[in-house]
């Protein structure tokens, strides 16, 4: 997964255009690709970082699903409604989180 900045992103675009140029000229300049390569190296970190920070929100809500789960389990009888919305809660956070991570992982 890639993470360009708004400036990496008009600085790689323009480094592109000109290589571009000079293709068709048949004389690409070796420092034009070391620039683009560069940039993409720093925006995979940025989007590795990014996505492991995903993942780990998205245990933690796992893990939150599960605790909310056995307190309805164990819940008396005037605390089950509560207990029921706070599951229902943590499950809809649990799916915002795996949608982020899809999106993610699949651009």
């Amino acid at each position: 997964m890639y993470s360009y900045t708004p400036a990496e992103k008009r600085q790689r675009n323009k480094l592109f255009r000109k290589g571009f140029r000079q293709a068709l000229a048949d004389c690409v300049d070796p420092a034009l690709e070391r620039q683009i390569e560069r940039i993409d190296q720093a925006a995979a970190e940025r989007g590795q970082r990014e996505l492991n920070a995903l993942h780990a929100v998205r245990d933690t809500d796992r893990q939150t699903v599960a605790n909310a789960k056995a307190a309805l389990r164990t819940a008396s009888r005037q605390d089950r409604a509560a207990a029921r919305q706070k599951v229902r809660d943590a499950e809809q956070q649990l799916r915002r989180s795996e949608r982020a991570v899809n999106r993610a992982e699949n651009s």
